[in-house]
């Protein structure tokens, strides 16, 4: 299972509700302010990039990362200590 990290810039309308409610179904971790992550399998991260583009506006910035190490300071929340 692969640890995605999502980071979005939404711009104009700042509409984020359904962005959130969709990454609720993914068992999200709020991280940062504007950086969630999350666990899953058989996918890619410009499949994850098409999924999430649904729920935010044509001028919104979004970025998915796969990670393999990665660390924090100062963060929301820490993602579950098994990931």
């Amino acid at each position: 299972m692969a640890l995605y990290f999502l980071s979005y810039d939404l711009r104009k309308q700042r509409n984020y509700q359904p962005l959130y409610d969709e990454l609720s179904k993914f068992t999200a971790t709020r991280v940062l302010e504007s950086v969630w992550c999350f666990q899953r399998i058989n996918t890619t991260t410009a499949n994850l990039r098409d999924h999430f583009a649904q729920f935010i506006d044509l001028d919104d910035g979004l970025l998915v990362v796969e990670a393999t190490s990665w660390a924090g300071r100062k963060t929301l929340k820490s993602p579950p200590t098994n990931w």
